[in-house]
This record gives C-alpha cells, structure tokens and sequence, in this order.
C-alpha cells in the first residue's frame, strides 16, 4: 500500500465504523426507548419507521464509497465484497420497509389491535423479522469490512511510517 492510499483506508474505516455506531444505536437505544416511552406502539413504530430509512440508505452510500475507496487502497476481494454486502442488505432492509409501511396503512387498525393469529399480523412480523436481519447483516457486513482494513492498514509498514 503507498502511502497515498493510507487516507482511503482511513476514510474507508472511519465511514464504516460511524455507520455501525449509528446502526448499533439506532438498535439498541432508540428503538427500545421508543417503545418504552411513547404512549403507543404505533407511535413508536412511526418513529422508528422514519428513523431507518435514513439509517438504511446511509449504509448503502457507505457501502458503495467502500467499493469505490477498495480501489485506492487495494484491500483485496474481502473488502470488495464486504462492502457489496452492505449496500445490499441496506437496499433490502428499504425494500422491506417500504413493504411494511404499505402493510400498516392498509390494516386500517394499529397492528396490535390484530388478533394474534391473523395473517395479516403474521405477515408483518415475517417482514418485520426479515428487516432486522437485514439490518444484522449490514452491521456483521460493516465490521468485516472494517477488520479488512485494520488488517490491510497493519500489514503495510507504509502505513507505519506515514504516521511517524
């Protein structure tokens, strides 16, 4: 690696690392307190609904600048790949979103007014399951793809000596 390349990977890093941070918080701190704090759960399911799809094609941005900065540096397949996962599992995770929007405005009920065993409730939670792993395959994405360049950054004595 040159040494002119050690700013895309750094560039790289930092955008994978801020988006897992924001995905992680998005998970475990918004959408809990949401649920917890807001009177309904059709509430909270707005809001966090609003939330996501930035948070979404936030990922996939970062994943296509991945793809594109892999080529400054030359991390290698892993990184390429890494990065394309990102951006599409983020695209799938939207696709789903929008899916489950449609399905909420068209029950004309809240969700849990459902019965428990109504298909259209089931049918959302199948959805709503998907989305989540979508979103879990972004982040597992971000941070292999985030291990391939403090690897690469390591390997390259380059790298050491642009930072002395």
């Amino acid at each position: 690696m040159s040494v002119r390349s050690a700013p895309a990977a750094l560039a790289s890093l930092v955008l994978f690392a801020s988006w897992i941070g924001a995905a992680l918080f998005v998970a475990a701190v918004v959408a809990p307190a949401a649920f917890a704090v807001l009177p309904t759960r059709t509430l909270a399911g707005a809001l966090i609904g609003r939330a996501l799809p930035v948070l979404l094609v936030s990922g996939a941005i970062v994943g296509g600048l991945g793809v594109l900065l892999n080529g400054a540096m030359r991390a290698g397949r892993g990184m390429t790949i890494a990065s394309a996962a990102l951006v599409a599992a983020n695209a799938t995770a939207l696709l789903i979103g929008m899916q489950i929007s449609r399905s909420r405005a068209s029950f004309g009920v809240p969700i849990d007014s459902l019965a428990p065993g109504d298909l259209r409730r089931i049918a959302f939670g199948r959805l709503h399951g998907l989305s989540v792993a979508c979103l879990g395959i972004g982040v597992a994405a971000a941070t292999i793809a985030s291990i391939v360049i403090v690897r690469h950054l390591l390997a390259r004595s380059s790298f050491n000596s642009a930072l002395r």
